[in-house]
């Protein structure tokens, strides 16, 4: 038990592991001096420098955060105007490039992480065996367990025809057969209406199926961009109103990538690949201490062809990392302590993030 809350642990420090290397890697490639690489805030409880390198590498208390430090982006640290390793005085294409490349990092290795899910794993494929949620079907006496041969007299041969039969009789009363073992059983269910669809209360019990290198490639593409199109859509629909924030903190997250674990490892590579995807995107938003609003004023300058005042961008980035800091503690708590207000997914990972397939209950 506690060794798979710790897989948990190390695959979001994974993730952030990840995202400060491609900052490193393209500071480095335009000359920067890197002077600190840290996972975790605070006090260091473990460092190493190599002998000759300029770099320290850190691991400190605070969890959940991690950071690169390069010399000349602290606005508040003397500057000199002749240092070649100062991100101060590099290009802004070389400025861009630093900010961009831990976001795109992310989102490369969610690409990684998906095609050794499909590769190793396969694809879950739904069938026609049948988990009970609340519902009719419940109410009706079926069984976890159940596979569903006819909807009606009608023979289903996979889950997408039974969920078109059922959405085909909303109201109606619909003769539910069943194979149980070696017995065969029928049942007279009414589906229910539910968010503007008739259901009856099952979901799919997935199986495993092998897809070749081909296939798993072609998926690795893909996926990562399903997962960032669905954070904005979801996003979108917050600031419109059609929906409710829906968060879950570093330790919601934890207790999902554990839960992944139990069921696999294929599914635990998968649920890290969404995470990777959607820790890419979200850094890309525009918010103060999030590299999206660094893009940002980066572009100003581009536009105006003047840098913005450093001390005041700092102080902005400074605001930023206290409310950010502050949101995880409050949803940290929640998912600590048990307390749920509507805020946290039911899902247990973070709203934008896809399910594993696009087959929901019915």
């Amino acid at each position: 038990m506690i060794a798979l809350y710790l897989v948990g642990i190390l695959g979001l420090a994974l993730l952030m592991v990840v995202h400060e290397t491609g900052h490193l890697a393209a500071a480095r490639a335009f000359g920067m001096r890197v002077i600190r690489f840290s996972i975790g805030f605070g006090p260091p409880l473990w460092r190493y420098q190599a002998e000759g390198s300029e770099t320290v590498y850190q691991v400190a208390p605070i969890p959940f955060v991690a950071y690169v430090q390069i010399a000349g982006m602290n606005p508040f640290e003397e500057a000199d105007p002749d240092d070649k390793g100062s991100y101060a005085n590099a290009s802004l294409v070389a400025r861009i490039v630093t900010i961009f490349a831990g976001p795109l990092a992310n989102y490369l290795f969610a690409s990684v992480l998906f095609f050794v899910a499909f590769f190793w794993g396969g694809e879950q494929v739904p069938t026609t065996t049948v988990e009970l949620l609340d519902g009719p079907a419940k109410s009706a006496q079926m069984h976890n367990g159940d596979t569903i041969v006819a909807i009606d007299g009608v023979k289903v041969t996979d889950w997408e025809q039974m969920r078109n039969l059922i959405l085909a009789r909303p109201g109606r009363s619909v003769h539910v057969s069943v194979s149980r073992g070696a017995e065969p059983k029928t049942f007279e269910v009414v589906p229910v209406i539910r968010e503007g669809r008739a259901m009856i209360g099952v979901a799919p019990v997935y199986k495993q199926v092998s897809i070749g290198f081909r296939e798993s490639a072609k998926r690795s593409v893909e996926w990562p961009a399903r997962v960032v199109a669905n954070l904005v859509i979801d996003l979108g629909r917050v600031i419109t109103g059609k929906e409710r924030p829906q968060l879950t903190g570093p330790v919601g997250i934890v207790k999902e990538a554990k839960r992944a674990a139990e069921r696999s490892f294929t599914e635990y590579f998968r649920l890290l690949a969404i995470l990777s995807a959607y820790l890419g995107g979200f850094n890309l938003l525009p918010f103060p201490a999030l590299d999206g609003a660094r893009l940002g004023f980066l572009g100003y300058e581009a536009v105006t062809r003047r840098k913005p005042n450093a001390k005041v961008e700092a102080q902005v980035h400074f605001v930023g990392l206290l409310m950010l800091l502050a949101l995880i503690f409050v949803v940290s708590s929640k998912e600590i302590f048990g307390h749920d207000d509507g805020l946290a997914d039911p899902r247990g990972a973070p709203s934008a993030m896809p399910a594993p397939s696009a087959h929901p209950p019915r």
